[in-house]
């Protein structure tokens, strides 16, 4: 700067040496009679004043320089503190993970910083310059009440200004959004500028409403909810911090009778003390815990309750509160009692009526073979007195029938009294042909009509005697009970469905009314025609063989159409 001015001095100073020379030489070509001091005098003169005004330009120039100076050393700070203003702004945008905007409101134009792409993934040139592509961003359901709070803060003229909506992403979706302004007026006050910041909340709004869900959840759940803290230096339970409606119903105690107490208040002399041991070791290491017990109401009433208590830590893992969840469970507790009770009682009495049965079975067998030893020996003897014979022939039917009943409790008790009976793989055919030899003679006099579609397909783990037995019965039942006015038909089929295997047994036959027998039809000794060989057993027999070896069996029949047996077994 000072170099500079020394230039204009110097070149200030020969022009106007140079205007002088100048001068004089025209002017003495003019006047050549002026006398030699005369010329002389007026180079002194012209000289002193090029001098005086040099050394005015000096000053002036000097007193410039320093003023440009200050201005210059001004302007330094200046940009240095705009340099440095601007430094902390990028610094602060690439720190923050906002999206900072700024609004000049006079021309309309808006700046995003380069948030409005990492968090809304937008590109450079799809961002808009006006505030119309920020509106047209805002979600419908909040863009009227936005706009109305935003203009309506711009009319107000107050400088702070928020509000949380929802703002649309580059790929459709919806974030919701913290937007805080900061408004800049003129010297009138009129609102030219506003800058901002636009926040991602989308997960706090989240937890918000899970919160808010799990706190709905909480107060009109029917189970007492309890949470307390953690602290077990005054209590090996720590003090309560909340409970709900629920556990007041529950309890009689209000939140106010219990907050910051220990719920070893609910605890007393009938509590399962080792129920207790074993929820104080699962709080001291931090493990959820399950437990039932006696507690005791605000009353003193006893009742049971299922009691949990389940840590929960915070977002740095570590363990801030516990919740327990509480159930009175009474009601159950003396249904359980009940229920054992009874099936002690029915263990009893399935104890004594296999004693009797094997008392029955057994026991009476020897003397019941005895005396139909001695029946065979009177019939042999000669009986004059029909009164006496007639006495005797009833004495030997009732003895007989007393034997065949006895026979068939025999089978009976061995079939539900033996759970583990042998089982191996059968082949279907196998079986039904020896049924079919069995039956040669039955199935030549009665002349049915078989229809056979066996599969070629093995059982496993069927009881061969069993399912030969089943067979009998059922081929037999076709028979005994045929319709005397058309020929019989049977059919007989198998199908493996998914890992069953069906067989079914069909006939033509004078067919049960089921709609008055329906709850008999597999009942012990029940009969349902006035058949003379009808026992009421063989149907029995096949519930009871067939549900030994872990199989079902159903029936439908219609009188006068005939009937149908289902055998539904697992085929593994």
């Amino acid at each position: 700067m000072k170099n500079y001015s020394k230039k204009i001095t110097l070149v200030y100073f020969f022009i106007l040496l140079l205007l002088a020379l100048v001068g004089h030489t025209i002017l003495f070509s003019f006047t050549q009679t002026l006398p030699e001091n005369t010329t002389l005098y007026f180079y002194i003169k012209d000289f002193i004043f090029i001098a005086i005004s040099t050394i005015i330009l000096i000053i002036l120039l000097r007193l410039k320089d320093n003023k440009n100076i200050s201005v210059f050393e001004k302007l330094k700070v200046t940009n240095k503190e705009i340099s440095e203003s601007n430094e902390r702004y990028d610094i602060v945008a690439k720190a923050t993970s906002d999206t900072i905007w700024d609004w000049k409101i006079e021309d309309d134009s808006f700046k995003w910083n380069k948030g409005i792409q990492g968090v809304f993934g937008y590109k450079k040139e799809d961002v808009g310059k006006t505030s119309k592509w920020w509106f047209d961003r805002i979600h419908p359901e909040d863009s009227l009440k936005m706009s109305v709070k935003l203009y309506s803060f711009l009319e107000q003229k107050t400088e702070k200004w928020q509000d949380e909506y929802r703002f649309q992403c580059a790929d459709g979706s919806y974030k919701y959004v913290l937007d805080r302004g900061f408004l800049m007026k003129d010297k009138e006050g009129k609102p030219i500028r506003m800058i901002g910041a636009i926040q991602d909340i989308t997960k706090q709004k989240s937890e918000e409403q899970r919160l808010r869900l799990l706190e709905t959840v909480i107060t009109h759940s029917k189970d007492a909810v309890m949470i307390t803290d953690i602290d077990t230096s005054e209590n090996v339970i720590p003090n309560i911090i909340f409970v709900n409606s629920a556990f007041t119903e529950m309890t009689g105690y209000k939140a106010k009778d219990v907050i910051g107490k220990s719920p070893i208040l609910f605890f007393k002399e009938k509590s399962d003390i080792l129920e207790l041991d074993k929820l104080k070791t699962a709080i001291q290491d931090y493990k959820e815990c399950f437990i039932e017990t006696i507690s005791y109401k605000k009353n003193g009433d006893e009742f049971w309750i299922n009691f949990s208590m389940i840590p929960v830590t915070n977002k740095d893992g570590e363990h801030s509160h516990w919740i327990s969840i509480q159930r009175d469970v009474t009601e159950e507790k003396m249904k359980q009692r009940e229920r054992e009770q009874l099936i002690k009682e029915l263990t009893q009495n399935n104890k004594d009526l296999k004693q009797f049965s094997y008392i029955t079975s057994h026991n009476l067998r020897a003397p019941l073979s005895n005396l139909t030893g001695l029946l065979n020996l009177v019939e042999e003897m000669t009986i004059e007195d029909k009164e006496l014979k007639e006495i005797i022939n009833g004495f030997s039917k009732s003895t007989h029938l007393l034997n065949e009943t006895i026979n068939d409790l025999v089978k009976v008790v061995i079939i539900k009294d033996n759970p583990s009976i042998q089982k191996e793989k059968v082949l279907i055919k196998e079986i039904f042909e020896n049924v079919f030899n069995q039956l040669s003679f039955l199935i030549s006099l009665n002349k049915p009509i078989l229809k056979i579609d066996l599969e070629e397909v093995t059982i496993l783990n069927i009881n061969k005697s069993y399912l030969e037995s089943i067979f009998l019965n059922l081929l037999t039942n076709s028979m005994k009970y045929k319709d005397t006015t058309r020929q019989l038909r049977v059919n007989i089929s198998s199908r493996v469905v998914d890992d069953n295997l069906i067989l079914t047994f069909k006939d033509n036959g004078i067919g049960i009314d089921l709609v008055r027998n329906k709850d008999k039809i597999f009942g012990l000794y029940q009969r349902f025609h006035n058949h003379p060989d009808s026992k009421g057993l063989g149907l029995y027999l096949v519930k009871s063989q067939v549900e030994a070896m872990g199989g079902t069996i159903s029936v439908v029949s219609s009188v006068g159409k005939g009937t149908t047996f289902t055998l539904t077994f697992k085929n593994n």
